[in-house]
C-alpha cells in the first residue's frame, strides 16, 4: 500500500514545482527575445530583462507602499508607470509602442531630478536607466515578453523568492561583461565569508566592487535569519549597506536585485569607481565596520593617488 506523502515532503514537492514553473516563464521570455534582430547576446537579452523587469518590480513596491503609507508619491511619473502603460495585455503594440518606449519613457527616466529629500527614489532609477537601452526592435515581440513579465507578481513573497532563484542563476550566466576583471564569485563561496565574518544589523557593510550585489544579499539572508526580529531591525540593516559599481550593467543588475530582496531604497549603490577617489578624500566620516568583496582581476582600471 502506498504511504501518503508527509506534509514537508508535499510542501517540498511544491517548491520544485513553483520554481520550475517561474525557471519556465523567464526561459520563455528569453526565446521570445532571441526572435527578436536587435538583441544579440546573452549581454543585450539580461540587460533587456533588467530594465522591464526593474519597472515591474517598482511599480509592485509603490503599489504596496501607496497601501502602507499616507501620501507615497512614486519616484516614477504616473504615465510611465508599469500599471500606465504594460499592466493591459491588450495595450500598446507594434510601432506604437516602441515609439512609447523609445521616444517618451527612456527619456523621462533618463531626466528624472531627484529632491535631495530622504527615501526618494527618483536618483535611483534614473541611474538604472542612465546606459540602458531597448535593445527590441519589434514592437509585437516587446509585447509578448511584457505580458509574460505581467504574470510575476513581485509583492507574493512566495514568487519573489522563487524568481531570486531564478534571478541569481541569470547572473551566474553571465560571466564575462567586459575587459576590466569582473569575476561573478560563485555563492557558496560569498555565503561561507559571510558565515566567518558574521556580520550584524548597525555595522557598515561596504563592498567597493559589488557586482550584481552576491555579498550583499548573502549578507542580508545571513541577518534576517540571525539578527533580524523587528522592523527597526530591518530597517538599521538596509541603511547599513554602501556599494560601488563601476560597469552599467552589473550597476544595473544590482540595482534590481536589491529590490528583488526587499530592499525599499537602493541608491547606497553607487555607479562609479572606487578607485577613481583620490586616497586623500576619504575622512573619518567614510569608515567603515566590515568590508565584504571580490575585487576585479586583471584589467586596467583608472587609480587616484593623489596624497
Amino acid at each position: 500500500m502506498k504511504k501518503p506523502s508527509t506534509p514537508c515532503k508535499t510542501s517540498s514537492i511544491r517548491k520544485s514545482l513553483e520554481l520550475m514553473s517561474v525557471r519556465t516563464l523567464v526561459k520563455s521570455i528569453q526565446d521570445i527575445m532571441r526572435k527578436d534582430s536587435g538583441v544579440d547576446g546573452d549581454a543585450q537579452r539580461i540587460s533587456q530583462l533588467c530594465w522591464l523587469f526593474f519597472l515591474k518590480i517598482i511599480d509592485d513596491q509603490d503599489q504596496e507602499l501607496e497601501l502602507m503609507r499616507d501620501g507615497y508619491q512614486s519616484p516614477v511619473p504616473p504615465q510611465f508607470q508599469w500599471r500606465s502603460w504594460a499592466a493591459d495585455p491588450e495595450g500598446l503594440t507594434g510601432e506604437a509602442l516602441l515609439a512609447f518606449v523609445n521616444e517618451e519613457l527612456f527619456p523621462a527616466m533618463k531626466g528624472l531630478k531627484p529632491t535631495g529629500q530622504p527615501g526618494d527614489r527618483r536618483r535611483v532609477v534614473r541611474d538604472v536607466f542612465e546606459d540602458a537601452y531597448n535593445y527590441m526592435k519589434s514592437g509585437q515581440l516587446l509585447r509578448q515578453v511584457v505580458n509574460k513579465i505581467n504574470d510575476i507578481d513581485f509583492n507574493n513573497l512566495t514568487e519573489r523568492q522563487h524568481f531570486g532563484d531564478v534571478y541569481e542563476q541569470l547572473l551566474n550566466d553571465l560571466q564575462s561583461a567586459g575587459n576590466a576583471g569582473e569575476y561573478y564569485t560563485p555563492r557558496a563561496v560569498t555565503a561561507f565569508m559571510v558565515d566567518r565574518i558574521d556580520p550584524k544589523p548597525g555595522e557598515i557593510i561596504f563592498d567597493p566592487s559589488c557586482g550584481t550585489g552576491g555579498f550583499l544579499t548573502c549578507a542580508m539572508k545571513h541577518m534576517r535569519e540571525r539578527y533580524v526580529k523587528r522592523p527597526e531591525d530591518e530597517a538599521l540593516m538596509q541603511a547599513s549597506f554602501r556599494a560601488v559599481e563601476k560597469k552599467p550593467l552589473p550597476h544595473m543588475l544590482c540595482v534590481t536585485n536589491m529590490l528583488l530582496h526587499g530592499v525599499e531604497d537602493p541608491s547606497f549603490v553607487r555607479h562609479d569607481n572606487t578607485l577613481a577617489r583620490p586616497y586623500i578624500s576619504w575622512a573619518q566620516k567614510d569608515r567603515v565596520d566590515v568590508i565584504l568583496t571580490n575585487p576585479p582581476f586583471g584589467g586596467k582600471v583608472l587609480i587616484s593617488a593623489e596624497s
